[in-house]
């Protein structure tokens, strides 16, 4: 354990620093401690010093030009100490940082960052950062690995980092703000020119103090140190092919909080919740066991599923040609089998895209994903908290925000009441806000029927943002739309209780409440009449005396017109644990 002392000075009318105790030696090197001065301003280094025992406590002085610092008295002293090697022959590696650590980045203010990287084994570098005036000694260990945390000032910049070896490395123009990750499938992956008024707001995209950082789509079969991406400053010429929920989400909280603001995005279209969780945690519940079971099933058999491919891929070659030859339509190419490399694979997408980012401070995450998972609704009720607990416990943060979109309305409006995958799929995201420290951004009414991918981004983002800005950030608005709380059978009718009701139910366009169905033990719905009283809805049908049960928007793509006062939509729910279409399904 390093010493904390604070030394005597014999001369200190020109002292810039205190020299501190020599507290052992390690391969040769001897370290010592540098404080700081008084005015807590500078802090010297010595590269050259001479002992004048071999290592143990320093016994003369160390002159400093006209300086003069003695021999080392043990105080209290509350700064972080400057460990810096005195002996000859130590021998520095270059440094290599991921590239989550580089130009443009943003640091999450407030508490510690954790900075780390690779050096030659046994190698120690030294850091330094603008904000402060000091410097950070670091020993990398047996493997080359190093990593150290440092206190970050509050919202800032731009800044500069060094890290010093045998060569240097000087990250440039760092801001202090709030990061954000935002991960999920096509509809976080979406980018801005996809979104609705792409060419506007791509035109009106220059936020300096907005940075992106976009990992590259990768799979691998264990967990990376590093991926592929690079920080820019968003601009009109950076912001294009970047998510468009991501930036619009960052946008808002720029703009709330007037702060720079970090967005990380790492997404993959079509991929679902389990290939963004680790295999540990997909191994530790029997629920997931088929998930494995298929995939280690599929790499046993790729070999030969490989084999018939190819050949399949040589047939279709030949139809294809003919039928070009011929002027027809050619059929369409096989797929490729499942195995190996697939951006399904269990933990592929987390062990490439997830696992580099950590340990990057981060003030939360968002995630936009579902749709790959609709058909096993009711094993995502498990899955997806799991997913969520096991990025925390991975990032060593505790239970840091993650907010999430529930899936919009899609596909043909149904003219009954039915079963549906997809409100199966969003009650099970609505279950997960038992999670302590997760939201919800309820989107039923921006969705498009004919398009799984809806252009309108910019609600999404802001409804995301709204949920950070009163939670995260404090801020003293209404976040969410109605969220079912209770249920009352009265006669024959039901009365539901709401929390989040804001200013007041309402709704939204002419005429009654839409959406709503209720049923006997019988479970056959139909459609109710749906009336709001003071903070409740009380809803009821001729054609059922005695009712059990209410759902509200529960279809794939459903007519409903609750919200709060505020504009915000209320949540699909049901009051019933009826078995679903998905109950089985793993």
């Amino acid at each position: 354990m390093l010493e904390k002392t604070r030394p005597t000075v014999v001369n200190h009318t020109h002292c810039e620093a205190y020299f501190g105790k020599v507290v052992g030696k390690e391969g040769g090197a001897v370290y010592s401690i540098l404080w700081p001065c008084h005015g807590g301003a500078t802090f010297v280094v010595w590269q050259d010093c001479v002992l004048r025992s071999r290592c143990d406590v320093l016994q003369g002085v160390v002159k400093m030009g006209k300086t003069r610092i003695g021999r080392s008295q043990a105080v209290s002293w509350g700064f972080v100490a400057v460990l810096l090697s005195v002996g000859a022959g130590s021998v520095f590696a270059d440094i290599k940082l991921p590239a989550i650590i580089g130009d443009n980045m943003v640091v999450q203010q407030g508490g510690k960052a954790a900075i780390w990287g690779w050096a030659e084994p046994n190698e120690e570098i030294m850091v330094s950062v603008s904000w402060r005036s000091m410097q950070w000694g670091v020993r990398a260990d047996k493997d080359g690995k190093w990593r150290f945390e440092m206190s970050v000032p509050k919202a800032g910049g731009p800044y500069e980092m060094t890290l010093a070896g045998k060569n240097t490395i000087t990250i440039k123009n760092i801001l202090v703000g709030e990061v954000w990750a935002a991960s999920g499938q096509s509809n976080m992956e979406m980018a801005v020119q996809s979104s609705a008024n792409a060419q506007e707001e791509t035109a009106a995209a220059n936020y300096p103090k907005i940075r992106l950082f976009s990992v590259r789509r990768e799979v691998a079969d264990g967990p990376k140190a590093d991926c592929t991406g690079s920080w820019v400053e968003c601009s009109p010429q950076t912001v294009p092919g970047f998510s468009a929920v991501a930036y619009f989400f960052g946008r808002e909280l720029h703009k709330e909080l007037d702060v720079p603001v970090g967005l990380i995005h790492t997404s993959w279209g079509g991929t679902p919740a389990e290939a963004w969780t680790k295999r540990d945690t997909l191994e530790s519940d029997a629920d997931f066991a088929p998930i494995l079971k298929r995939f280690d099933d599929a790499v046993a058999k790729y070999p030969e599923a490989k084999k018939e491919y190819e050949q399949k891929i040589e047939e279709w070659k030949q139809v294809a040609e003919k039928a070009k030859a011929e002027g027809k339509e050619a059929p369409g190419r096989p797929g490729e089998p499942f195995g190996p490399g697939n951006p399904h694979s269990p933990a592929g997408l987390y062990n490439a895209m997830i696992a580099p980012l950590i340990p990057y401070r981060i003030a939360g995450a968002i995630w936009y994903q579902g749709e790959s998972n609709a058909g096993r609704a009711y094993q995502y009720r498990k899955l997806f908290p799991a997913m969520i607990k096991c990025w925390r416990s991975n990032w060593g943060q505790g239970d840091f925000p993650f907010l999430f979109v529930q899936l919009a309305n899609f596909m043909d409006v149904r003219p009954e009441p039915n079963d549906s995958a997809w409100a199966e799929l969003r009650e099970a995201q609505l279950r997960t806000l038992s999670l302590l420290n997760t939201g919800q951004a309820v989107i039923i009414d921006i969705g498009d029927a004919k398009d799984i991918h809806p252009k309108n981004k910019q609600d999404v983002g802001k409804r995301l943002a709204l949920w950070a800005l009163g939670t995260t950030y404090g801020k003293k608005i209404v976040y969410s739309g109605p969220i079912y709380k209770s249920m009352k059978v009265e006669d024959n009718k039901i009365t539901l209780s709401f929390d989040h009701v804001g200013g007041g139910l309402v709704a939204k366009g002419d005429g009654p409440l839409k959406g709503f169905a209720i049923a006997g033990e019988d479970k056959k719905f139909v459609w109710a009449d749906a009336k709001i009283e003071g903070a409740a809805v009380v809803v009821s049908s001729e054609g059922v005396a005695k009712p059990a049960a209410v759902r509200y928007a529960w279809a794939d793509n459903p007519i409903c017109n609750l919200y709060n006062a505020e504009g915000l939509p209320a949540s699909p729910f049901r009051t019933d644990e009826w078995p679903g279409l998905t109950v089985d399904a793993k």
